[in-house]
């Protein structure tokens, strides 16, 4: 079923699906605290899921991947599954959630620094990598394109000095958790495919205090930066609606 191609019912249920997401990652940001254990907190997350109604995506996806959620943690950017690592004060760590909900799919992420505020590098890198995810979000509209998210994100991480990881983008979904199009946070105005309504995306802006270049560690799964940077991640699946957008992902 391409992006685009959805009955109302289907839209309702990722409206629900993305407000029990909602949900579990707000109620995640509170339960985070020093000394907590990714495997714990994992478990944690995977209980909130089958209390709330919904299955984990990540199990069920071609690949199997080991978690019901990534935890990333400092230089690591994206796709880290938990291990038995304990969170310290101070950490940053994104949590990446996709969750399925009566066959459709939502998906979110936002980064957080444990234990007390952010402060310093660390508050821009987080504040301008998720201003920009909402300044991408403000773009979508019928006739939109790709190429207008990239831009505006890109052109909000820039001004923050913030390096622009390019390796990975965002995506459409829906009955599958990765479809077509996909969303870079780069682009040209104008260019790339053009949305419509009906349409649900994915834009997740992931950035860097350092420069952009990535590696995959030796797990095969966990995104890491090369320069050992501190990176942030921000993600919300959107809704393209007859005038404009939707957040479905917001509680």
């Amino acid at each position: 079923m391409p992006a685009g191609l959805k009955t109302s019912e289907h839209i309702q249920a990722m409206r629900e699906g993305g407000k029990i997401l909602a949900r579990i990652l707000q109620e995640l940001k509170e339960y985070t605290k020093p000394g907590l254990n990714e495997l714990e907190i994992n478990d944690w997350v995977a209980n909130k899921i089958t209390k709330y109604g919904a299955t984990a995506s990540y199990l069920e996806d071609e690949v199997v991947f080991p978690g019901v959620i990534c935890i990333s943690v400092n230089q690591e950017l994206v796709h880290s599954p938990p291990v038995d690592y304990v969170l310290e004060e101070g950490d940053l760590v994104s949590y990446d959630l996709t969750i399925k909900y009566k066959g459709m799919h939502t998906d979110s992420a936002f980064t957080m620094v444990v234990g007390r505020e952010p402060r310093g590098a660390e508050k821009q890198l987080l504040s301008v990598t998720e201003r920009s995810l909402y300044a991408g979000i403000e773009v979508v509209k019928p006739g939109a394109r790709v190429g207008d998210i990239g831009a505006t994100v890109e052109e909000v991480l820039s001004a923050g000095k913030l390096g622009i990881v390019r390796d990975y983008v965002g995506h459409g979904i829906g009955a599958s958790m990765h479809m077509a199009p996909n969303i870079p946070n780069y682009g040209v105005r104008g260019t790339g495919a053009m949305l419509q309504a009906g349409d649900t995306i994915c834009i997740e802006p992931m950035a860097s205090l350092g420069k952009e270049k990535t590696f995959v560690d030796s797990d095969g799964w966990t995104v890491s930066m090369k320069d050992g940077s501190l990176c942030a991640h921000f993600e919300h699946t959107v809704l393209v609606t007859d005038d404009g957008y939707e957040i479905l992902t917001i509680w």
